[in-house]
């Protein structure tokens, strides 16, 4: 992969692709998948720094597990995988 660096608060996630069935072999409507939460892994983010106007220090770090929130940042694809660029207030959550 190319080397993605994030600038300010931004972290690069690399989106998990979700489970077309449940455990118990049913299969989940597109529909249903479409409000669910990103869950990804942190490759990189950026140094954080002075955002309008205040210091933002950076929580999470390469290779955690976090939720992000669905509808934020801009998702792309590299060499086939997906990646979502979101600002550290846009994850919700980390995976322990």
């Amino acid at each position: 992969m190319r080397e993605v660096k994030p600038i300010l608060d931004k972290i690069l996630v690399q989106v998990e692709s979700g489970e077309e069935k449940t455990k118990s072999g049913l299969f989940v409507a597109s529909k249903a998948k479409e409000s669910e939460p990103v869950i990804g892994t942190v490759i990189s983010r950026g140094p954080g720094g002075v955002i309008n106007g205040k210091e933002v220090k950076m929580c999470v770090e390469a290779g955690e597990r976090v939720i992000v929130n669905k509808y934020s940042g801009t998702s792309i694809t590299i060499e086939g995988k997906e990646y979502k660029i979101v600002s550290q207030q846009d994850v919700l959550a980390r995976i322990l």
